[in-house]
């Protein structure tokens, strides 16, 4: 096939989501209409290889070699492409157990990830074993509410991170689950838990007023939703009581979401909050449309690995 056409078939369940006041036919008809793709995995845990045919309903799917292949072919078709991962890249099968991390970290380097933040597994070597392998990652870890101070990640991270693709500025940034309860207190140390609403309020302030971003997006680990625990925080919940995100990329709770949630926020704007499973068998695929003025659209995929 050729790449379009492939992209194009694999985009099944494509979301038309409006930001703001304004829809993407507002652009169809702008010559100078800017497009930023951004990709994202979540919950890959050491899936390094393609599942096996006989592996029931994940035969044949993911494997890192598949998606460089096709995150080549989308990042050719829009140089202005961002690669991101919602954290949880360990703990899954025996690469794991065998190289603690390095394998996986020199494997998103090689795709080219810009950023990714910290899952609650990724402690599972404990916080040293995870600071053991930082430099094989060519990539940065942003993550706003876990304080390390007091650890030997204590520099080693960013509250986030501002990208310039396209003539416009894109911030991200990072927040993780409650680690008490989740993991061995020994495991993370003197890490230090900050509240995601009141941290994310402050890092949205700071990205849109002081950083002047165009887009700003959440690298989450909080889990989509927690229906039967309406009052634990997850996306759904920070997309709703924050301001100024206008993407949520999930992880934790291994949502498979065919195309990206829209929630309004606090001032009645549209969020698209979105997760693509575990294993690396889906990767997401959102594309936002700029105009002349910056008014932005988008729409969204999960595209099957």
């Amino acid at each position: 096939m050729k790449r379009r056409d492939f992209i194009q078939q694999a985009a099944t369940g494509t979301a038309l989501i409006t930001l703001g006041s304004y829809g993407l036919q507002s652009f169809s008809n702008t010559i100078n209409t800017s497009k930023i793709t951004i990709l994202h995995t979540n919950d890959v845990h050491s899936h390094i290889d393609t599942f096996g045919k006989d592996e029931g309903r994940n035969s044949n799917k993911g494997g890192v070699a598949r998606r460089a292949t096709l995150i080549e072919s989308i990042r050719k078709d829009n140089p202005n492409t961002l690669l991101l991962d919602a954290g949880d890249i360990f703990q899954g099968t025996p690469y794991f157990n065998y190289y603690g991390g390095e394998l996986e970290f020199k494997l998103m380097s090689k795709l080219k990830y810009d950023a990714a933040t910290i899952g609650n597994h990724d402690f599972d070597n404990g916080i040293d074993g995870l600071y053991a392998q930082l430099p094989h990652a060519e990539f940065d870890f942003i993550t706003a509410n876990y304080d390390f101070s007091n650890t030997v990640m204590n520099t080693h991270t960013k509250p986030y991170k501002v990208f310039k693709k396209g003539g416009l500025k894109i911030g991200v940034f990072g927040i993780g689950i409650k680690l008490n309860g989740l993991v061995d207190k020994k495991m993370y140390k003197e890490t230090k838990y900050l509240d995601p609403v009141e941290i994310s309020q402050d890092m949205t302030r700071i990205l849109k007023e002081n950083e002047n971003c165009d887009l700003i997006i959440c690298l989450s680990h909080l889990g989509y939703n927690y229906s039967k625990n309406p009052d634990k925080i997850s996306d759904i919940k920070l997309a709703q009581t924050t301001k100024d995100i206008d993407l949520i990329i999930g992880g934790h709770t291994h949502t498979f979401l065919p195309k990206p949630t829209v929630i309004k926020n606090a001032e009645g704007n549209n969020v698209l909050v979105n997760q693509v499973g575990c294993y690396g068998i889906n990767l997401g695929k959102i594309d936002f449309y700029f105009d002349a003025d910056k008014n932005k659209s988008a729409n969204g995929t999960s595209i099957v690995v």
